[in-house]
């Protein structure tokens, strides 16, 4: 009996090096689908309450960022 290789799919490999090279982007995707999954999965009223008070300081926040910016 021969031992048998592992074959890997080239689509599996081809992600594999795309993460490799894009790791800041990768992670910025990582991240936020475990945030949509826990929202829509998992998160409670009271965590949905939390969750729109630190949008809504994120929000405020970008926004005087791109204002300094274009001033």
């Amino acid at each position: 009996m021969q031992a048998e290789t592992k074959q890997t799919n080239p689509q599996t490999e081809a992600n594999k090096r795309w993460q490799e090279k894009n790791r800041e982007k990768a992670k910025y995707l990582r991240n936020r689908s475990t945030a949509r999954s826990f929202i829509k999965n998992q998160a409670t009223l009271e965590d949905i309450e939390e969750l729109q008070q630190l949008i809504q300081t994120r929000i405020d926040f970008l926004h005087t960022s791109v204002s300094e910016q274009t001033q």
